[in-house]
């Protein structure tokens, strides 16, 4: 079901695109479904949702953070992508496996549904749709009345107040990702391991 957006009843998809170029200034591509084109406003860093939700208790202020399945994106200042590898370096998680990676210049992301948010009642204010369960969805949505790229978490220590820099937010999420990691590996409760009887 699409509710009428100003008189009109554009598709969702075009609603949703107009939506991100008008309110936000973000370039879009595709149609079904549509996608946010990185590296020009912003970079995103992409790790496991449930790192992700203990990512945000650790750090309550960040840019948007959205969601699309198993995954959690968290937006960045543009340039942040290519920072990452030397980052995860300096931090000492260079040699770790971690699923934690970033998407920069040339990448895209769904687009999620402007007018859903979670929890619902933390709506984008966009032309109201319908989004199926799975499409993705933000979970901090970016404020459309106001400058979105100056709340991006970016490289240097301190941030602006708005977002913690972007050395807090990696280390964090990395910690996070590797807890995660673990935790997948711990044998179950009255699960043998090889070799016991």
């Amino acid at each position: 079901m699409i509710l009428r957006a100003h008189g009109a009843e554009p598709s969702a998809p075009a609603a949703r695109s107009r939506w991100y170029e008008r309110e936000l200034g973000w370039p879009t591509a595709g149609s079904d479904p549509v996608e946010l084109l990185t590296g020009v406003a912003f970079d995103v860093i992409e790790l496991p949702a449930v790192a992700g939700f203990a990512m945000l208790r650790r750090v309550p202020r960040t840019g948007p953070v959205a969601v699309e399945g198993a995954w959690m994106r968290l937006l960045v200042a543009a340039g942040s992508a290519d920072e990452l590898p030397e980052l995860l370096d300096w931090l000492e998680w260079g040699g770790v496996a971690l699923d934690l990676g970033a998407i920069g210049a040339g990448g895209r992301i769904t687009a999620p549904c402007p007018a859903y948010s979670w929890p619902p009642s933390l709506g984008a204010g966009a032309p109201g749709e319908r989004c199926p369960q799975e499409a993705a969805v933000w979970l901090r949505p970016p404020d459309a009345k106001g400058e979105v790229e100056p709340t991006l978490p970016r490289a240097g220590f301190g941030g602006d107040g708005g977002a913690p820099d972007l050395v807090r937010l990696v280390s964090a999420a990395a910690t996070e990702c590797h807890r995660a990691r673990l935790v997948r590996a711990l044998p179950l409760p009255r699960q043998r391991r090889a070799g016991e009887g």
